[in-house]
């Protein structure tokens, strides 16, 4: 058990129960990020700005600095000399992930044209690659977008991880793995959900930059 890990029962001993899903949910994101893959995550409602926050904490640095490579920052130099350099100062290492929450033009074009339920699934075709991760929240596990999302992904090779409460729901059964926090009601689900996905961010960022 890793430091962080044991910081965060710790804190939410109620977590503990979800012990080997977090940890598979690790080792799918761990191994996502070291082939040079992204995360995709999507989600509605408070679960649409975790989504966001999410990816706010993988593309740039959240506990730990994340100065590029040498070689980039060269290059940086290179091209653009003392300009470049100092983007180069200011530019952090990322962990590519992409909200699906924020294409707002996208998602109105989908649910006037097509149908609500499309907004993430057609995301997921159109950008996802095997070996991606997709990261689905949903509250209950019964979001029918969520659900569509998950069924793309599944098909065309990238991994599924939901993140839900306690029930599952129909989506639960459908991922790789689903990460279902003891409770039941809404606020409740989305409480545990936070210290869930600052976990798994604390250790991507340490295995990928430590």
């Amino acid at each position: 058990m890793t430091k962080h890990l044991q910081r965060l029962f710790e804190r939410y001993p109620i977590l503990k129960a979800c012990e080997p899903e977090l940890i598979s949910a690790l080792a799918i994101l761990t191994t996502a990020f070291e082939t040079g893959n992204k995360l995709l995550v999507c989600g509605n409602g408070g679960s649409a700005a975790d989504s966001e926050h999410i990816v706010a904490e993988l593309m740039k640095g959240f506990l730990k600095p994340r100065r590029i490579s040498g070689a980039d920052a060269a290059r940086l130099a290179e091209s653009s000399g003392a300009l470049g350099t100092t983007i180069a100062g200011q530019l952090q290492a990322s962990l590519p992930a992409i909200s699906l929450v924020s294409q707002v033009a996208l998602i109105s074009a989908v649910t006037n044209d097509t149908a609500a339920e499309m907004i993430f699934a057609q995301q997921v075709y159109g950008l996802g690659k095997p070996g991606d991760v997709l990261l689905g929240i949903t509250t209950s596990g019964n979001s029918a977008n969520v659900i569509h999302a998950v069924a793309v992904a599944n098909t065309f090779g990238l991994n599924t991880i939901i993140l839900t409460g306690r029930s599952g729901g129909t989506v639960a059964p459908m991922a790789n793995t689903a990460i279902r926090v003891p409770a039941d009601d809404v606020a409740d689900i989305q409480e545990l959900h936070l210290p869930v996905y600052h976990w798994l961010c604390i250790e991507v960022e340490e295995n990928h930059f430590g």
